[in-house]
């Protein structure tokens, strides 16, 4: 649906300017105009933007007036660096240049310069199209997508991965938001549904999937045989080429484009296209500084080249001059020369945030008969100004498009405008409220769920809770008494091995706790006495548990009310969709709220994964209970972020939010602490400075604490007067030992979020000696791209030579110092006019570890990595990658001095954890090298290194649940024997990989009612299709044991010719049900055994009886 396609016919073809040619548009009006343009060509349009930005805003403000529109957006990667383009990035440049070649009218595709004027590939951008009904050669569709640069997985998660599993076909289009499964019978495509990644199940059938390239350079055909010629020719990088001429794909071959294509760019292949040039003076000064940007930084890199090397200078470019060629409109922001056509903008006469001026000014334009439109970010804002401009005597109805009468939508638009000559208003955010929200399109988010085996490789530690730390060796098919099944296989000290049956997988965990632990000795004692140590050690941990129980227990908190319409309404004006675990993490926190205790509760997340909204949402609903609410932050400046970032979610309601910082003057302080003692201020963000004895307040209800590590021991005497009887929250992205271990015993509270941010992208990491060519590269390379840069050289007194030595590296960046010891203006305007783009690199000390939220601030370089703890290293990497581009992070260390052995292995640890969601398993390994410390007086962290983390929390748990006489419930289902000789098992030809086949024993272990049983089998057929004979005897065996845990069974194991169960108490009327069921069984009531003829057939007759004997609650028993 396009909302302003209406609009786009009142601007007539006399209005449009003659092609080719000039047209003068301001900034707001492009867009309209644009789609003008569009509607009346009969061939595509091309617009060219100077900036990233600048194409990617002017796409989501065309979505609104036409059909068709795509981003051919720039490679996230720069020149000479060996790292592959986004698969994403490259699939929307295939889609878009496919598209163009088409040369279907209509059609807009809008490109930054740098996308523009990079050198494209002769490698083919068709898609491969999927249709119900279409006829595709299995065995050849793998090896196109393979060609494609698509790779092959067991699990489809991520885009530009494909999965095969008999006639079934997953896929992840690289340039799409959602994977599809594709159904084959034969070489016929039966259904294409799309499916979710978290569950793996399917959902909506679509008719077609179009899946594009995900790799721009293929090595082949022409490619392959350039390549070949270079291997004799440029001896100094031969490899590389002889394995581009033989076909081989590998990451970062894209880097070698400039020498093995032709000199041609994209505007080579839209001669048949209406080129629009938006600023062009702009757009051709930002292509020849691409050129000299990239001869630079070719300067920079020479020397590490090798010998034969071409030297600077003499090697081919990336980035070739902008010269379009056919038609082309250059479309300046203000006329050139009189003779310019110019389409009359206007600004909108009003006062923005002021109903009644809005509400004026609206009525004014429609009484012209001018078409208005005002586009607000979501339907929740969209409600409210309708509402509010209803209030002052205007009414106009919200609705999905423009149908001839003054609407209201819930799609933003980035530039409003008023085109007086068009009779066209289109007013968003900023004109009708003074602010924008920086906004994206609310995208779906992936979840990650806690994978318990799926990361389970040969060679990992597992803990068995009966015999022990052992070494994960395999599933291995073992036949026995002429069974074929399948056992998990795990090697403990000496020869020994325990097979463990796939339905007996709850027994068994992955080790996490130490980097080599003790492997036990099966079946001997000291496993059970390493165990009883620690049981005895955890004691002095359970009685603080129980005695914080019981004081919160006594303590009573605030009980806040359920959430009121204005709660409801902020929460649906988030422009993201939440994820499923920030949801939990909502609600938990709400729960506890409403509880009449006091709330201790933790939410751990990543940077960037979505704390803050759950803070937001918390502070709002205290504030609702007329209660005030503190934000304490570690710095000044995440201090002054949070308090942007509050004021402007709580901007359209009577809620008072103020900062309190050393920012201040001491008048504006007072004014803040005079609100804070009377009430008039609702919520206030501050540092340190909140703990000042003469801070009091009114009637605080809510304290968060955002990142607690980062506060000392006297601000935590300080903290403990504050939040005496106040609900509590803390965030932490990189939790210290003692908060993790607090977590892990069940002292505090815990929320988990670990979902990542749509088209967020691991950051590359380097560790290593300091290098002078890599941090000028790295400057260097975030120039081209319009990006900045983040230097940590955490010395105040030297921080003016790191400066100097960078300016000699790379002289025409611009630089800004920061650090603490600055007063608090100068700080300020450093950080404004850094975040404006007034500077490409900030040298700073560590303070800008927490909070700052910069998209736009994409490489980090730290000088003395070796120094900063494991939390301080992952929080200040958290502080580059928040966006979509590629991020990269350089931690150095001094090359003449030898690491301590805990630098190492903290440098090592932040190396290999790259992954997205990777802060919890730090801290875990931050536990590991620092040690818990002595948290409760009597534990140490090689009681946690002894058993694992898991079995340690449960053994706190056990004595908890011990000291407060009450039964501990385990999260694992109970063990059940079942031994019977039946094949059961997923055999290799139905799942293949081993991963996979652990995750679906793990699933059908896991589930203890019919119900869950149903639901594998769903999963099963609609992820691997029908299910093969073993599998249904699984089935069964898993509905036998679910039917033992309802009644209590511990054993069902066949002997010759009967079946033992076991342990069995049977009343008096049971025990005649059992002489009528089966007259010849035996029952030994002292032992608490059962022996029964084995039923014919075996399963279902088995199931049949436990079913009859002892029949549910819900159905009703045979009268005996």
């Amino acid at each position: 649906m396009t909302p302003l396609a209406a609009l786009v016919e009142r601007l007539r073809p006399d209005d449009l300017p003659p092609l080719p040619g000039r047209w003068a548009v301001g900034t707001g009006g492009r867009a309209f105009a644009i789609a003008a343009l569009a509607a009346r060509q009969d061939r595509p349009v091309l617009v060219v933007t100077p900036g990233e930005r600048e194409a990617e805003e002017l796409t989501e403000d065309l979505e609104l007036f036409c059909d068709e529109v795509l981003l051919l957006p720039a490679w996230e990667t720069l020149p000479f660096e060996h790292v592959s383009p986004n698969a994403q990035t490259m699939a929307m440049r295939a889609q878009a240049r496919h598209r163009l070649a088409e040369g279907r009218p209509g059609l807009v595709v809008v490109a930054p310069v740098r996308g523009v004027v990079q050198k494209v590939s002769p490698s083919g951008v068709e898609p491969i199209r999927f249709e119900r009904g279409a006829e595709i050669d299995l065995s050849e569709l793998t090896q196109r997508l393979a060609s494609f640069g698509y790779h092959r997985s067991d699990r489809v998660e991520s885009r530009g991965e494909f999965a095969v599993r008999g006639g079934i076909v997953d896929v992840f289009p690289a340039q799409a938001d959602v994977p599809v499964r594709i159904d084959f019978w034969g070489d016929e495509v039966e259904d294409l549904r799309e499916f979710a990644v978290a569950s793996q199940r399917s959902a909506d059938q679509v008719d077609s999937v179009d899946v594009y390239p995900a790799r721009e350079l293929r090595p082949e055909g022409e490619i392959a045989e350039r390549a070949a010629r270079l291997v004799e020719t440029e001896p100094w990088a031969a490899d590389t080429f002889e394995r581009i001429a033989t076909g081989q794909t590998f990451s970062g071959m894209e880097s070698w484009i400039p020498w093995l294509v032709a000199d041609r760019t994209l505007l080579d292949e839209v001669d048949h296209a209406l080129v629009v040039l938006v600023d062009p003076s702009r757009a051709r000064d930002r292509a020849r500084e691409l050129m000299k940007e990239e001869q630079e930084l070719a300067a920079a890199l020479a020397p590490t080249w090798g010998e034969r090397a071409p030297a600077a200078g003499e090697h081919p470019l990336l980035f070739g001059d902008l010269a379009p060629k056919g038609l082309v409109l250059e479309m300046p922001a203000v006329p050139t020369g009189p003779g310019d056509p110019v389409l009359e903008l206007r600004g909108f006469d009003a006062v923005a945030g002021d109903p009644d001026s809005v509400a004026s000014g609206l009525s004014r334009l429609i009484s012209r008969d001018m078409a208005v439109v005002v586009a607000m970010d979501g339907e929740p804002a969209a409600q409210r100004v309708s509402r509010v401009l209803g209030e002052h005597g205007l009414a106009i109805a919200t609705g999905t498009e423009y149908a001839g009468e003054a609407v209201v939508l819930s799609a933003g638009i980035h530039h409003g405008f008023v085109a007086p000559g068009a009779g066209v208003a289109v007013l968003g955010e900023q004109e009708i409220a003074g602010r924008r929200r920086s906004h994206r399109r609310a995208g779906r988010r992936r979840r990650v769920e806690r994978q318990d085996y799926g990361d389970l490789t040969e060679g990992d530690y597992v803990v068995h809770h009966q015999h022990g730390i052992g070494r994960f060796e395999g599933l291995v098919t073992r036949t026995m008494a002429g069974v074929e099944r399948e056992y998990l296989v795990i090697a403990y000290q000496g020869e020994d091995r325990l097979y463990v049956p796939t339905d007996q997988l709850a027994a068994v965990r992955k080790y996490t706790g130490g980097e080599t632990p003790r492997v036990s000795r099966m079946g001997g004692k000291d496993w059970s006495e390493q165990r009883n140590r620690v049981r005895k050690a955890v004691a002095a941990v359970a009685e603080q548990v129980v005695d914080l129980h019981r004081r919160r227990a006594r303590a009573k908190g605030f009980a806040f009310p359920a959430d009121t319409p204005w709660q409801r309404e902020l929460e649906e004006s988030f422009p993201y969709e939440e994820t499923p675990d920030q949801l939990t993490a909502i609600s938990e926190v709400k729960g506890d709220m409403e509880s009449d205790g006091v709330m201790d509760r933790l939410v751990f997340g990543d940077v960037g994964f979505g704390k803050t909204e759950v803070a937001i949402r918390a502070a709002f609903k205290a504030v609702q209970a007329g209660k005030q609410v503190a934000v304490l932050c570690p710095t000044t400046l995440l201090a002054q972020q949070h308090h942007q970032t509050f004021a402007e979610r709580m901007a359209p309601y009577p809620v008072r939010v103020e900062v309190l910082s050393r920012f201040l003057t001491p008048r504006q302080q007072k004014e803040v602490v005079d609100g804070l003692a009377d009430g008039t201020v609702d919520v206030v963000i501050g540092t340190h400075r909140l703990l000042s004895e003469d801070v009091q307040f009114h009637d605080l209800g809510l304290l968060v604490i955002d990142e607690e590590q980062r506060f000392g021991v006297n601000a935590k005497d300080a903290l403990k007067r504050l939040r005496l009887g106040v609900d509590v929250l803390t965030l932490t992205a990189t939790p210290i030992p003692r908060t993790l271990e607090m977590a892990l015993t069940g002292i505090r509270e815990v929320s988990h979020i670990r979902t990542p941010p749509e088209d967020r992208h691991p950051i590359l990491t380097y560790v290593g000696p300091w290098d002078e060519q890599a941090v000028s590269a790295a400057i260097r390379r975030e120039l081209l791209r319009e990006g900045q840069v983040f230097y940590v050289h955490n010395r105040v007194q030297s921080i003016d030579r790191a400066v100097a030595r960078l300016k000699q590296l790379v002289p025409d960046a611009r630089y800004a110092v920061a650090h603490g010891q600055m007063s608090e203006g100068q700080l300020e305007q450093v950080m404004l006019d850094f975040w404006s783009g007034e500077y490409d690199v900030l040298v700073a000390t560590t303070i800008i570890e927490s909070g700052l939220d910069l998209p736009q601030v994409n490489t980090l370089i730290v000088e003395r990595a070796d120094l900063l703890g494991l939390a301080q290293l992952y929080q200040l990497r958290g502080r580059v990658g928040r966006s979509s581009q590629r991020a990269y992070a350089y931690l150095f260390h001094p090359a003449e001095r030898s690491l301590t052995e805990e630098a190492h292995r903290r440098l090592e640890a932040i190396g290999e954890a790259t992954e997205l969601g990777s802060g919890f398993r730090l801290a875990l390994r931050d536990l590991e090298i620092r040690g818990a410390g002595s948290i409760l007086g009597e534990v140490q962290s090689g009681h946690i290194a002894a058993v694992g983390f898991d079995l340690y929390t449960e053994l706190v748990a056990e004595a908890v649940a011990e000291l407060e006489g009450r039964e501990h419930e385990t999260a694992a289902p109970p063990e059940v024997r079942i031994d019977l000789p039946v094949d059961a098992q997923l055999p290799n030809s139905y799942v293949a990989d081993q991963s996979v086949r652990l995750e679906a024993y793990r699933r059908l272990a896991a589930a203890t009612t019919a119900g869950d049983i149903d639901d594998v089998i769903a999963e099963w057929t609609d992820r691997f299709g029908p299910l093969p004979s073993p599998a249904l005897a699984l089935i069964d065996i898993a509905r036998i044991r679910v039917e033992a845990i309802r009644i209590g069974l511990r054993e069902i194991v066949s002997l010759r010719n009967e079946i033992r169960l076991s342990p069995v108490d049977l009343s008096a009327s049971q025990e005649v049900r059992l002489e009528r069921l089966v007259p010849r069984a035996v029952l030994r009531a002292a032992e608490g055994t059962l022996f029964i003829p084995a039923p014919d057939p075996l399963v279902e007759g088995l199931l049949g009886f436990l079913r009859t004997m002892w029949p549910s609650p819900s159905e009703p028993a045979e009268s005996s």
